[in-house]
């Protein structure tokens, strides 16, 4: 049996599938002015995708570029729920609009060796239509996480949608790379991980692995942290 990069996982098998040791991760301007012009879908709902991919490339060892965009003068920073997720990592801050201009983004991808790259990012029209399509043009495999992009309406989003996926990328979502990285339940190094995601971001899929976990299979309910209510002073650090 062979293992994958990490020397914990069986290795997968690809023929055509994602793996954990044949992709990248691209999160692009998923920036505070970005998510305030998207309205083709609930915002919540990108902020809570984008995360729950975050956490999931960290469990499966998947490489992420992080880029932004004319952060102080237009777009503002990074949100703070994917920068808690990879507090270290450097960010790669951009004046293109199309992020496959920027020659510090294209060596960040070239760096980890993968031609397949997992990208989301706002707005879909521009921020991910350009650089998917040339990525491909150069060679790449571009999977769209279409549940962590957004848009200035629907019609913006839809077209490039139809765009991409007429240029070759494959649309998918935040779960579904989830469960094709893990494909086997019997995996279980990063099973528990990938459970607590669940329960965390996916709703009625996870409120169902909760009722299963508790009900049938007798397990402790899952305990989150306490809430702790916020005082003004900590509120405003």
């Amino acid at each position: 049996m062979s293992y994958s990069s990490n020397g914990n996982r069986p290795k997968l098998s690809e023929k055509g599938l994602l793996t954990p040791d044949n992709c990248v991760v691209a999160l692009i301007d998923h920036q505070g002015q970005m998510l305030f012009g998207t309205s083709n879908f609930d915002r919540q709902g990108i902020i809570n995708n984008t995360v729950a991919i975050s956490k999931a490339a960290r469990v499966f060892d998947v490489p992420v570029v992080l880029s932004t965009v004319e952060t102080k003068s237009f777009s503002g920073n990074l949100w703070p729920q994917i920068r808690a997720v990879f507090p270290e990592q450097e960010l790669i801050e951009r004046s293109f609009m199309n992020s496959w201009d920027d020659k510090n983004f294209v060596a960040a991808i070239q760096k980890t060796g993968r031609k397949k790259i997992v990208l989301a990012g706002l707005w879909t029209e521009t921020c991910v239509a350009l650089p998917t399509i040339q990525a491909i043009h150069d060679g790449y495999e571009i999977y769209v996480l279409e549940d962590c992009c957004g848009d200035v309406s629907q019609l913006a989003h839809d077209n490039a949608m139809k765009r991409v996926i007429q240029a070759g990328a494959k649309p998918v979502t935040s779960l579904s790379t989830m469960l094709e990285w893990q494909r086997d339940w019997a995996n279980r190094d990063t099973y528990d991980a990938m459970m607590d995601i669940i329960k965390t971001h996916y709703g009625t899929y996870g409120i169902g692995v909760e009722y299963a976990y508790t009900m049938v299979h007798g397990a402790p309910a899952t305990k989150f942290s306490e809430y702790v209510v916020p005082t003004a002073a900590m509120a405003h650090k």
